[in-house]
């Protein structure tokens, strides 16, 4: 593992940008496929009772498993290991929501 990669590799450093990573997708999903003039938050309110918020959800979990795939390849395993546990309350939630 190179010098760079090894300064990086902490589980925090995988950890906050895995919890924040599925709401700013989530956002630039909802903002540029959703149509209507309703804000981010009320657009959230309005899919709560269907089960399409549960697939929104596992959806904005994808470019997580995608730096997930990236970071396991380039030996980043605790990067890697942070980046999938915070994305887990978003797994864990949209399960139920399914």
């Amino acid at each position: 593992m190179n010098l760079r990669m090894e300064r990086y590799n902490r589980f925090l450093y995988g950890f906050i940008p895995g919890l924040i990573f599925p709401v700013l997708f989530m956002w630039v999903y909802l903002n540029r496929f959703y149509p209507g003039d309703l804000s981010f938050l009320e657009t959230l309110k309005q899919l709560y009772p269907g089960m399409i918020l549960g697939k929104l959800l596992l959806l904005s979990t994808m470019p997580n498993l995608v730096f997930v795939f990236v970071f396991y390849k380039t030996e980043g395993f605790k990067l890697a290991s942070g980046i999938l546990m915070g994305a887990m309350p978003y797994f864990i939630a949209s399960i139920f929501m399914l």
